[in-house]
């Protein structure tokens, strides 16, 4: 029985390790990227452009007063803007469309009016989207999974490692006690220098 939990622990260690290898990598990176921003300060590219939507697609009858599909698609395809619809907001005088992505916004003003648009895109570097990718800021419910998912992972890859000290004699003691020293040490910091 003992030589079966061995056996299994050490097996799952290895293969999850190796599966979530990727992820530790992507999410330590990541770590440091977010922990010190001014090491890889990045610029952002700002692009404003205008143009003139349609008239009929600013005031549909019903409660939602304009077309929000239509003009939706219609600065997808135009200006190839992407991410998801975070604000979309109509008013008396003007419609406000807000896209969202990891590292990217892209904000619309349409006067109801004339169908005179501004839109403004703002781009960050390639560090800002790893970054909001790190804390699933506008990425997606299938994102927000992959990072559930990793967390699991590392969990049991966390575990597993547990288990296969517990059947290593020679290393047993002085593995459990670095273990416990590293979960205390990390509690004192916590309480000490965490306001």
């Amino acid at each position: 029985m003992r030589r079966t939990v061995a056996v299994t622990a050490r097996w799952l260690h290895i293969y999850l390790s190796m599966l979530s290898f990727a992820v530790i990598l992507f999410f330590a990176a990541t770590g440091l990227t977010l922990n010190h921003p001014d090491w890889f300060a990045g610029h952002a590219k700002t692009v404003e452009t205008h143009g003139i939507a349609d008239k009929a697609m600013l005031h549909t009858a019903g409660s939602e007063g304009a077309d929000r599909l239509g003009l939706v698609e219609m600065l997808r395809a135009r200006e190839h803007v992407h991410g998801a619809v975070s604000d979309f907001r109509v008013d008396d005088t003007q419609v406000s469309i807000s896209f969202r992505a990891p590292g990217y916004t892209a904000d619309a003003f349409i006067d109801r009016d004339t169908g005179k648009y501004d839109l403004t895109v703002v781009q960050d570097g390639f560090v800002a989207v790893i970054n909001d990718l790190h804390k699933g800021r506008d990425a997606g419910k299938a994102w927000s999974a992959v990072i559930d998912v990793s967390a699991v992972l590392l969990v049991l890859v966390s575990l597993t490692g547990l288990v296969l000290i517990w059947f290593v004699y020679k290393r047993r003691t002085s593995g459990l006690i670095l273990a416990g020293f590293a979960a205390i040490a990390v509690l004192m910091l916590w309480k000490l220098f965490v306001p």
